[in-house]
């Protein structure tokens, strides 16, 4: 066995030094990056068609286009959300002090309410009697649970900045999809030998496409379809409860129990038993929806185990919020691929030399 000479090992520790330096140089950034190449992989289908429309030689304008069609699809919605999240909040502040807060006596249905349904009916009363006694009253818990809704609301802006950010890191990666790609695979290649790391890097990269139409695609979908149904029943912050429709969808939670509460608030709401009712009907119909669209939208299946989805979306928001549960998921949909590839090779595969 060929022992070590003192330079030899001066060189290893040095080099494990810089290596070291630069991870934590870039360590803030991972997340980001990590979300960048998860759109520029899912994405690159679709830029590919536009690419074609207008041809490599137009490829710049293509770039051009592309960024600001998906740029806007994403900023004009969400600056809407905001504007009106922030509008609604100053108004309704300025309501409760001069004691001018208008809100609608509950129905007595609410009594009715399994569980909850009296102390939902006392509060609501008490608050749509008088508003600003209501608000001295329960001063301290709506301070405490005001500051801690604008935090989060905070956080959600500083998502979707990163977000835009590890967009455009996409749109990089697109634009020099040849390059980048053929980047990944000598590195791979490096660390696994032969064309192992090639085929590793192909499997990865369909295993990537699924999952993002399998389970975000079909999130965003479900999203969208509520917050219709939301915003024409009148229910009070569709946005808000789209977006935790998204959220469960997302982390494998059954959508339908995340609408449950909207149900009861339809029937309290509404005027008409026949219109909460075929609400009901359709806001079920849209919660199982992922059940028909997850087989149409995944060529190859999913085969990531159920638990695996929901420790990579809890795993990923725990260590990096709310766009953790992007990477989480697709992250460890990725290495399960990638270990049963391995283990169902019959070839033993060996490192580089």
């Amino acid at each position: 066995m060929k022992s070590f000479t003192i330079t030899e090992f001066i060189r290893l520790i040095v080099l494990s030094l810089l290596i070291l330096w630069g991870f934590f140089l870039i360590k803030p950034f991972i997340g980001v990056f990590t979300w960048g190449v998860i759109l520029a992989v899912a994405l690159f289908p679709l830029f590919q068609k536009l690419l074609s429309v207008f041809g490599e030689k137009h490829k710049k304008k293509a770039t051009f286009i592309f960024t600001i069609v998906v740029v806007a699809l994403l900023i004009v919605p969400t600056y809407s959300m905001v504007s009106s999240l922030f509008s609604n909040l100053n108004d309704t502040l300025t309501a409760i002090q001069n004691n001018e807060l208008k809100i609608t006596p509950p129905s007595e249905k609410v009594k009715d309410w399994p569980v909850f349904g009296e102390r939902v009916y006392n509060n609501w009363q008490e608050l749509s009697v008088n508003s600003k006694n209501y608000a001295i009253k329960h001063k301290d818990f709506l301070l405490e649970k005001g500051s801690s809704t604008i935090k989060r609301f905070t956080g959600l802006i500083g998502t979707i900045l990163s977000f835009l950010i590890s967009f455009i890191i996409a749109v990089v990666f697109m634009s020099n999809a040849k390059g980048a790609f053929q980047s990944a695979s000598d590195f791979a290649n490096k660390l696994v030998g032969d064309i192992k790391g090639t085929e590793m890097l192909l499997i990865a990269r369909d295993t990537v496409r699924n999952v993002v139409k399998g389970i975000l695609f079909v999130a965003i979908i479900q999203a969208f379809l509520c917050f219709i149904g939301f915003k024409l029943i009148g229910i009070p912050g569709p946005a808000i409860f789209a977006f935790i429709v998204m959220i469960a969808a997302i982390v494998q939670i059954p959508v339908t129990l995340v609408v449950i509460p909207t149900i009861f608030i339809a029937y309290s709401i509404s005027d008409s038993s026949a219109v909460a009712t075929i609400f009901t009907v359709y806001i079920i119909i849209i919660s199982l929806l992922d059940n028909v669209l997850k087989p149409i939208l995944l060529s190859k299946g999913l085969e990531t185990p159920m638990l695996l989805i929901i420790l990579g979306a809890l795993g990923g928001m725990l260590l990096h919020g709310i766009i953790g549960i992007f990477i989480g998921t697709v992250l460890l949909s990725v290495l399960h691929k990638l270990y049963m590839a391995w283990i169902d090779s019959k070839e033993e595969i060996v490192l580089a030399e």
